[in-house]
């Protein structure tokens, strides 16, 4: 190989994330970009061979052409387990050329690596690159961050959050930044509540295994939702650096906590019986093979929080995410304060400015009211649309983009990364002790009902 070529040191390459995201998403990375040769080493405790091992990656890669192709014809995969020190040394001794390791693992057992590859080592300029959850709590991610640490440089420490590779939710920086119209208007004065929601209709999908342990709050607000809020609501970054950007996000984190500091009364927590979605008929979540009910595991997890600095304070933001429900509705949603007085004599007003901002689709709303065509003193809604683009990389292409090029733009910091620990912490806590009740919801309903939104007219 050239001096420039490059080794992915895939971890837990057997397992459902590999085969259902990240090899997808590197098969169109090498599709679309030109580069250097990449050597990809998959491992796993699974006895696998070669052959099998290249046949998952032609698969997931959907071509045995062009780049792609010759890595696929290269790959191997060595059965190990990266816990024990003597089979951590085969597979390093088995990278050549610039080393990125991805831990798709437990992080649990992510953190047992770790501590082995601080016994003996690592090639130098290696860059480590794992799926969240980072750690399991504040303390474990603490951990976690400190083991890492001691191995290399945060620069070269890429935790990834596919949601920071959607193009969506990149969008957001272009829309608040570079439309006058708009960020002017995002701050306490101008906004009565923001919404971000990922529901959908799916349901465990064979996901027992690390779904029960984690959660609706941990699997998506923990992470993926408090991104997007970050971004929605952190002050302009002179530049795109992946510092100037990461300051800011941590900044707004940082003044980020639970509404009120009252998990019991601003949080909700449920789980799916039985029902029907989309014609699909779906046992009850405790029903499926691996769960363990006894562990309340909760299928939908719904959130306020308060952004506690100047620009935001008294704004509540609404997080929530659930499986198994009719409607699929992934947004975030800034529903401006209405008129301080509409005119007598204009009728029909009944509906606040919103603007939306799709996670999946990807699009772009705004609903203003309008003078209807036949009465012209009656008030209308209309709605103004717009499509994002998709990007040329699906969001594991791209931040696999960043992690083999060393730019960590889309990574999560290790201080943000405790942050978001932190605000979900006191939700978790009361949960576990029993202070918020587990409720039910039927398949194929719209979920518990209810506002959990304050009422903002005391302010």
């Amino acid at each position: 190989m050239n001096d420039d070529d490059q080794t992915l040191l895939l971890l837990g390459a057997s397992g459902d994330l590999a085969g259902r995201l990240l090899l997808p998403g590197l098969g169109s990375l090498l599709a679309a970009e030109p580069g250097p040769g990449l050597l990809l080493i998959g491992s796993g405790q699974e006895d696998w061979s070669d052959d099998r091992w290249q046949e998952r990656v032609v698969k997931s890669f959907g071509t045995d052409e062009g780049r792609a192709g010759d890595t696929a014809r290269a790959t191997r995969y060595l059965q190990a387990d990266a816990t024990d020190e003597k089979d951590l040394r085969r597979l390093l001794d088995a990278c050549q050329g610039q080393v990125t390791i991805f831990f798709a693992l437990p992080p649990v057992v992510t953190a047992q690596v770790c501590r082995t590859l601080n016994k003996i080592g690592l090639p130098s300029g290696t860059r480590l690159a794992m799926e969240k959850p980072f750690g399991t709590d504040a303390a474990g991610a603490a951990d976690l961050n400190a083991l890492l640490a001691g191995l290399v440089p945060e620069s070269q420490i890429h935790r990834i959050d596919h949601f920071l590779g959607k193009s969506t939710v990149l969008n957001i920086l272009g829309l608040r930044f570079a439309n006058r119209v708009f960020e002017p208007l995002l701050n306490a004065d101008h906004v009565e509540s923001v919404d971000i929601v990922f529901d959908e209709s799916l349901g465990l999908e064979c996901r027992a295994g690390y779904y029960d342990g984690a959660g609706a709050l941990t699997d998506m607000v923990q992470s993926h939702l408090l991104q997007v809020l970050a971004l929605l609501t952190m002050e302009a970054p002179p530049t795109i650096d992946a510092r100037e950007l990461r300051d800011r996000k941590a900044q707004v984190l940082r003044a980020t906590r639970v509404w009120g500091d009252d998990p019991q009364t601003y949080s909700r927590r449920a789980r799916y019986s039985a029902g029907v979605v989309d014609g699909r008929r779906l046992i009850a979540y405790a029903d499926e093979d691996g769960i363990d009910p006894s562990r309340q595991t909760e299928t939908l997890a719904e959130v306020v929080l308060a952004v506690d600095n100047w620009r935001w304070s008294g704004v509540p933001f609404r997080l929530r995410s659930g499986k198994a429900l009719v409607n699929t509705r992934k947004e975030a949603v800034v529903t401006f304060r209405s008129p301080a007085r509409v005119p007598t004599g204009l009728t029909g007003y009944d509906r606040a400015n919103q603007l939306r901002i799709g996670l999946g689709p990807d699009r772009l709303s705004f609903d203003v009211n309008v003078n209807g065509p036949g009465d012209p003193f009656r008030i209308d809604a209309a709605t103004l649309e717009a499509g994002f683009g998709p990007g040329h990389l699906p969001p594991y292409g791209e931040i696999l983009h960043g992690a083999l090029e060393g730019d960590p733009t889309l990574s999560v910091r290790g201080d943000t990364a405790e942050e978001c620990w932190r605000i979900v912490e006191p939700v978790l806590r009361a949960w576990r002790a029993g202070e918020v009740p587990l409720l039910e919801y039927p398949a194929g309903s719209t979920g518990p009902t209810g506002s959990l939104l304050p009422d903002r007219t005391s302010f």
